[in-house]
């Protein structure tokens, strides 16, 4: 009997349009000869079962069931597709394990703890884990721009330490440039952090969970025509993203070895790709996604096409390693 999968996307954060584009592949290349797939809309207002001819049918938060045209459907598998809150955060995974429903991510504490950029940075420092020095601060802290560039120096990025697809971030250039970036990313959260400028090749790398064992995907090296890799770079074509990266065996050894070692003392399960910048030959985690997008043009599919990984494989492999959890 086939099993029915919820494929989950929208959520309540500024990438809503960028997740239900990714939840749309999702269900395209999901095959309908081996699962049931729903595509469920996660929206602030409404939580709905949209068919192919967009009617909608209301999902019952009690036990996340649809009744769709007199038949209550209740689902075996949620595929994660959420990009941001909640979905990246945890907080939409903790209700799932709360009514026992199994989904393609890893635990909601893991989610949570990655989301948060200054809590994940901070567990992965004590495994030796290089990263930027960091000045963190919170909505309504006193601001001292002298004490931030004595820490940090410049130029610098300010972040939304919740935030994903580079919504809220800058470069700052000069002194001038630090309290508005700090105002734009407060646009995005309460908690921001503010970086170090590594100078460096910036890397990219997809960890998953591949037949029972932790795989590394090929690398993509990231070049900006911007001054970093943000939301124009990422989405709309400002970038090149060279997979295979351009790099030595040994760069590569050293970044497999530490991409690996970071999901698991993470203890991740299902996607994940996380940023690196190399600096004398040193690669310096920068954050983890652990619902990156899933379009045929993003990141991780490329890089799994590229380790002979199709969509089909991937998103089948995702689901048969959760509902066998």
């Amino acid at each position: 009997m086939k099993k029915n999968i919820a494929i989950i996307m929208g959520g309540y954060s500024s990438e809503v349009e960028i997740s239900l584009k990714s939840g749309a592949v999702v269900y395209q290349h999901i095959s309908k000869e081996k699962y049931n797939t729903y595509k469920v809309h996660i929206l602030k207002n409404k939580w709905v079962v949209v068919d192919d001819e967009n009617n909608e049918y209301d999902i019952n938060k009690h036990d996340f069931s649809a009744n769709i045209d007199g038949n209550t459907i209740s689902f075996d598998c949620v595929f994660n597709a959420i990009h941001g809150n909640p979905g990246e955060n945890g907080t939409i995974l903790a209700y799932f394990e709360l009514i026992g429903l199994k989904h393609t991510s890893a635990p909601f504490y893991q989610m949570a703890l990655t989301f948060n950029k200054r809590d994940c940075l901070s567990v992965v420092k004590e495994y030796g884990i290089k990263t930027a020095t960091s000045f963190y601060l919170n909505k309504g802290d006193s601001i001292d721009i002298d004490k931030i560039i004595a820490k940090v120096g410049l130029p610098c990025f300010v972040k939304p330490n919740n935030a994903g697809s580079s919504f809220g971030i800058s470069k700052a250039k000069t002194k001038e440039d630090i309290l508005p970036a700090i105002e734009k990313a407060f646009k995005e959260d309460s908690e921001i952090l503010i970086e170090e400028f590594l100078d460096g090749t910036e890397v990219t790398i997809g960890v998953i969970e591949f037949n029972n064992k932790v795989k590394v995907l090929p690398m993509t090296e990231i070049v900006s025509e911007n001054d970093f890799f943000d939301y124009d770079a990422k989405y709309l074509g400002k970038s090149q993203e060279i997979t295979p990266a351009r790099i030595s065996d040994e760069l590569h050894k050293k970044l497999e070895i530490t991409a690996s070692k970071v999901y698991k003392v993470l203890n991740m399960s299902g996607f994940s790709r996380s940023e690196y910048i190399i600096v004398n030959n040193e690669p310096y985690f920068l954050e983890m996604n652990t619902v990156p997008g899933l379009t045929a043009a993003s990141i991780v599919p490329q890089q799994a096409a590229a380790a002979g990984i199709g969509l089909p494989e991937l998103f089948h492999n995702a689901i048969e390693m959760a509902l066998n959890k």
